[in-house]
């Protein structure tokens, strides 16, 4: 999404790419940094394949800078300081196929921000559909849609994170809100999405950007598309903050239920 100017050598603000030659070259290919057997709701994903579980893994790397990160120590990591382990996309597609018999519907790339190693995800997702498996990705969705393309004809269903409905609000994080949103306008025509968006007492809580938010989804989206409504809870950078009122998310909810037929609230 930054398109990094680069000099030889040099790491770009993801932490996970430095340029090659005339390239930009992953430094995360298949460095997994975690790695879980988690619900599916737990994505969160409520309308695919509800009750099953997923092989979740996650590498360094992130192309925002969220200062509420939950997992900063892995995902605002530069190189490998975050200690990985090398997994080929051959062994985890063989991993996930192992798991199948105790529930296990694929794998989902997720913890970080998983598009800033593309390639990997691309490569693995493939073997994973010829294992006859599904692909979930958990993303920000601060990509080009070039990289999209490239990995969506192998993944069944996303969770994209769309921040907050505010051009201001997404640069603070070092984001762009109109690319979030070409790219799940994008991604909701090639598989299953959900929206996910987190409520930071201050920053996207209002009553009318809530309201702005639902009705753009619902007018491009469509009506059926499945919201989170989550609660902030003080981590890393804005561990001096307080929660979000329980009160307020489940209000903002009500105010997406005006236009969206699916709309859930999380950590309440």
């Amino acid at each position: 999404m930054h398109h990094c100017s680069l000099e030889e050598g040099q790491v770009g603000i993801c932490g996970a790419r430095k340029r090659q030659g005339e390239k930009s070259v992953s430094l995360n290919y298949g460095r997994i940094a975690a790695m879980a057997f988690d619900p599916i709701e737990k994505k969160p994903l409520r309308m695919f394949h509800p009750g099953s579980m997923v092989l979740s893994v996650g590498s360094f790397g992130c192309n925002l800078s969220c200062p509420f990160c939950q997992n900063h120590g892995i995902s605002m990591q530069k190189g490998d300081m975050a200690g990985t382990s090398y997994l080929s996309p051959e062994e985890l597609a063989d991993k996930a196929l192992a798991y199948k018999c105790g529930g296990n519907i694929g794998v989902s790339y997720t913890y970080n921000e998983p598009l800033v190693g593309w390639e990997y995800v691309r490569d693995t997702a493939r073997l994973v559909k010829e294992h006859r498996m599904e692909n979930v990705l958990v993303t920000n969705g601060s990509a080009t849609l070039e990289v999209l393309e490239r990995i969506l004809p192998y993944i069944d269903a996303m969770n994209i994170d769309l921040k907050g409905f505010n051009p201001g609000y997404y640069q603070k994080l070092g984001g762009d809100l109109e690319t979030v949103k070409a790219f799940i306008a994008r991604a909701a025509l090639g598989c299953h999405v959900e929206l996910t968006t987190l409520i930071v007492p201050g920053e996207n809580d209002s009553e009318e950007e809530m309201e702005e938010e639902a009705r753009w989804i619902a007018s491009e989206i469509g009506k059926g598309t499945p919201l989170h409504v989550t609660r902030f809870f003080p981590r890393y950078r804005m561990a001096d903050r307080q929660a979000t009122e329980v009160e307020a998310v489940y209000r903002l909810a009500d105010i997406a239920r005006r236009h969206l037929r699916h709309v859930w609230v999380g950590n309440c």
